[in-house]
């Protein structure tokens, strides 16, 4: 539109091809010249919104546009690319008051002409109608800013979900449980009643009360049973997570067990053994029954051959397991899982925050006033990934700062490298989410794709289970997926220790930089596609 009148009506690329312009501007610039040589000869009434009228105009001039205007209470008539001064006798029939003491004329006077602009010498049209592409780059920046600085509970919502999630897994994952019940049928005893009291010093006297004191108290709760039908229907009923079971001659044939070796009978390797059944329906709880059992076998072992003046590893087993390379030997599950939940945290914050930016745009109409201001695709796209990247640099510090500082995760290589890693990741995320949010049109749909996709890449990208246990086809499948060496390159840093040179760590860092690329091209297409 130009003056109150429509210039033309027709979407953009056939205004291009009918004009034969490489601009919207340069279509405006045709289609205002043709309106200026084709206007009416006759002006009509102008209506005023403070009720004043001006009717009955005519000034001789019949292609010059009128404005009104009021300033200061006076109304007066702005006359654009006319080299006359023109008067008229009165407005209505109203005179202007006298001020200053001169008398004041019933005319209304136009304010001197503005030079008119030669178009037939203007070397580059975007000289008149068209903004830099920075200002129009800091106009899209100012304008993302204000909208996502002015909701204040989004923002806070923002930078309080990282920081809950960080908690909530440093606090849930990878503890030993505790609190477990462990049925106990001990016939060394004359009855359940009867307080289990080991001896002291080399006595070999009711050995599975000595064996019992070893078990962890924090981890299990012994509850005594008078049999073992009663112990493995606890079991059955989900009252316990275990039974263990001692014969009444255990200590006897323990004893004789060590003393005869390989001439021992099999009733005396029967009665010196300590059956165990155990719930494995929960395999980290049976996995950890097991190996608290085990240890604690090996304890009381040692501790019963110490005092009585033997070598304590007769009890080991003939497995000498050193100093670990890398970790130590009480591993811990949260410094496993921890680079990979780090990567997640970052990538799908970043993929929640943008994978909706254009399709609210869209739907609120500003998408379009973009495309007719003659912003392109990369300008809007970029303005975007500024806006979206100061707030995940945000998220991606106070993730790091809790995990490594408050919660203790180990990181024994370079913490610059860590960051950067995380920062190309939360990069990557935004860029997916830019992806989804140009193909999808409606945000529900948006989000359908985003959450889709979550458990795909958590599931397959060796965060919560090695990649090595994979099938041959999945593992292929998960080496291309934009986590899975970036959470490899990620453990070697923060358990291991290495540095950028080797090839598990720098691979993840090309990987990462590949899929950003990836993801704004194609953004770029379909913003393009969609805008032509």
């Amino acid at each position: 539109m130009r003056n109150g009148g429509l210039l033309a009506e027709e979407s953009p690329h056939v205004l291009l091809s009918m004009y034969q312009c490489q601009s919207l501007e340069e279509v405006f610039l045709k289609l205002s010249r043709k309106q200026g040589s084709n206007s009416s000869a006759n002006l009509t009434e102008l209506n005023v919104s403070n009720n004043i009228s001006l009717a009955s105009l005519n000034w001789g001039k019949k292609d010059v546009p009128v404005y009104v205007t009021e300033e200061s209470g006076v109304v007066g008539l702005n006359f654009h690319q006319s080299k006359e001064v023109l008067n008229h006798e009165g407005v209505n029939g109203v005179s202007a008051p006298e001020m200053n003491g001169k008398p004041k004329s019933n005319s209304v006077s136009a304010p001197p002409p503005e030079p008119e602009l030669d178009y037939d010498d203007c070397s580059d049209c975007s000289d008149c109608f068209k903004i830099t592409s920075r200002g129009k780059i800091r106009a899209l920046l100012q304008k993302n800013f204000l909208r996502m600085w002015r909701n204040v509970g989004v923002m806070l919502f923002i930078f309080a979900l990282p920081v809950m999630q960080v908690i909530l897994f440093c606090l849930a994952i990878g503890r030993d449980p505790t609190g477990l019940r462990l049925a106990v049928v001990n016939h060394e005893l004359n009855s359940t009643d009867q307080q289990c009291e080991p001896a002291s010093g080399c006595s070999f006297t009711l050995l599975s009360c000595r064996y019992l004191q070893h078990l962890k108290n924090d981890t299990l709760i012994k509850v005594n049973y008078p049999d073992p039908e009663s112990a493995l229907e606890a079991v059955r009923l989900g009252e316990a997570w275990g039974a263990l079971y001692f014969t009444e001659n255990f200590t006897d044939a323990l004893v004789a067990r060590m003393a005869l070796g390989r001439d021992a009978d099999e009733e005396t390797l029967d009665q010196s053994e300590i059956q165990v059944w155990l719930d494995m329906s929960n395999q980290q709880i049976g996995l950890t029954l097991n190996r608290d059992l085990q240890l604690s076998y090996r304890d009381f072992a040692q501790d019963l051959l110490k005092e009585c003046d033997q070598n304590p590893k007769l009890a080991d087993i003939p497995v000498q397991f050193r100093e670990p390379i890398y970790g130590s030997n009480d591993p811990s599950f949260t410094d496993f899982v921890a680079p990979g939940v780090i990567l997640t945290i970052v990538f799908f914050l970043a993929v929640a925050l943008t994978s909706s930016a254009l399709i609210i745009e869209r739907m609120e109409g500003l998408l379009d006033r973009s495309w007719v201001a003659g912003v392109t695709p990369f300008e809007i796209l970029f303005s975007h990934v500024v806006t979206q990247f100061v707030v995940m640099c945000g998220q991606t510090a106070l993730v790091l700062i809790f995990m490594i500082l408050v919660f203790g995760v180990e990181c024994k290589g370079d913490v610059g490298w860590v960051i950067i890693l995380t920062i190309l990741q939360g990069l990557c995320g935004m860029c997916f989410g830019f992806v989804i949010s140009a193909i999808c049109e409606l945000e529900r749909n948006a989000i359908q794709l985003a959450l889709g996709s979550f458990y795909p890449t958590l599931l397959l990208s060796g965060v919560i289970w090695p990649v090595e246990g994979m099938p041959c086809v999945l593992r292929f499948i998960s080496l291309g997926l934009p986590l899975t060496m970036a959470t490899t390159s990620l453990r070697s840093m923060l358990t291991r220790g290495w540095g950028i040179t080797e090839p598990d760590v720098y691979n993840g860092f090309i990987s990462t930089i590949i899929w950003i690329v990836l993801f704004l091209s194609i953004s770029l297409l379909v913003l393009k596609a969609k805008r032509g």
